[in-house]
């Protein structure tokens, strides 16, 4: 079966898709200067903008593991998170307080959705 890749880097590819799976990368914020709420809003539309590029959306999310460089600033990342997701919709999650690749990182999601 094909592997689809987008956005391919030398060290990694934002999204591949394989058999009607879509793997995200982990996305974080790109403005570091904002609060946890911020990042979370960026993050959450990067996530946004690539489920559609496969033909997909949040509503076809499987699972989503979300890293959070502080548990302290867990329930400022679910406000963003609870507007976001879609009523009876909402995905398995799990969320764990993670060391991120650079200090002003405060979130970082990892989602994999079904296409339509």
């Amino acid at each position: 079966m094909k592997v689809e890749r987008f956005h391919i880097g030398a060290r990694l590819s934002e999204m591949a898709i394989h058999h009607g799976t879509v793997y995200l990368a982990g996305q974080i914020a790109e403005d570091t200067s904002q609060d946890m709420e911020g990042q979370t809003r960026q993050v959450l539309g990067a996530i946004d903008k690539l489920l559609t590029e496969a033909g997909t959306d949040k509503t076809r999310i499987l699972m989503a593991q979300i890293f959070v460089s502080d548990m302290r600033l867990f329930a400022d990342m679910n406000k963003v998170w609870d507007g976001w997701v879609v009523s009876g919709q909402t995905p398995p999650r799990a969320t764990v307080e993670a060391k991120l690749a650079t200090p002003k990182h405060l979130v970082e999601i990892v989602v994999t959705a079904a296409q339509k």
